[in-house]
């Protein structure tokens, strides 16, 4: 029997406490038991955007199909934005896939997304142009509601910082800084590299790194 992988992503915290993983896993395994595919691994993208940035489980998913060891070059998502809602970086991945001889299939759009059929190349760019306009309108709907906001209040509230939202971590950050007596004071990415060992995430569940350490100490300030 064939096998494949299945991808997973939900960008919110609602989406990730919602439907939308159990929604989208149900769809992929369906999807795979009526054409006769079994899933080896559904690779979990949660609480992140669209965006290349902190998608470990990608990262994984791709590494897993370049050993190869397993004979799977099939990967099924549930629809084209669940990999990636910017067309850019839809096409980006598509072409990384195709490049390396592997499949993708999406359960709504259908098998052979990577053909360079005409016309399934222009319906897969169409999708993601909507995909891309739906995100685009969203991030310009907040941004008027927090002007609007603005202008009725005078100020509007932010994303919150670490002295907000995670006091703890802020304060491991800071002892993590603090120059021991007699050595040298730790850098940015000696924190973030520690953090990471302690397992301790950033906000968005992602991995620390020099710049969010030194951007979480200036937010505090």
């Amino acid at each position: 029997m064939k096998k494949a992988y299945g991808y997973i992503r939900v960008s919110g915290q609602g989406q990730v406490e919602g439907d939308g993983p159990v929604r989208q896993e149900k769809a992929i395994r369906d999807y795979a038991e009526a054409n006769g595919i079994a899933i080896a691994e559904i690779f979990r993208e949660e609480g992140v955007s669209g965006t290349l940035e902190h998608r470990p489980a990608l990262a994984r998913l791709l590494i897993d199909l370049e050993e190869n060891g397993h004979g799977i070059k099939t990967v099924i998502i549930e629809r084209m934005d669940r990999l990636a809602r910017d067309l850019m970086v839809q096409e980006a991945i598509i072409a990384d896939l195709q490049k390396k001889g592997f499949d993708l299939i999406s359960v709504t759009e259908g098998a052979d997304l990577l053909s360079e059929d005409p016309t399934r190349k222009l319906v897969r760019q169409v999708l993601g142009a909507i995909a891309e306009y739906d995100k685009t309108m969203v991030v310009l709907k907040l941004r008027a509601a927090r002007e609007r906001a603005r202008a009725k209040r005078g100020k509007c509230e932010g994303r919150k910082g670490y002295s907000e939202a995670s006091p703890e971590t802020l304060n491991e950050i800071r002892r993590l800084r603090r120059k021991p007596r007699g050595m040298k004071r730790r850098t940015y990415q000696e924190v973030a590299d520690e953090l990471n060992r302690k397992g301790i995430t950033t906000m968005s569940g992602g991995e620390w790194t020099g710049a969010n350490v030194a951007m979480a100490l200036s937010r505090a300030k």
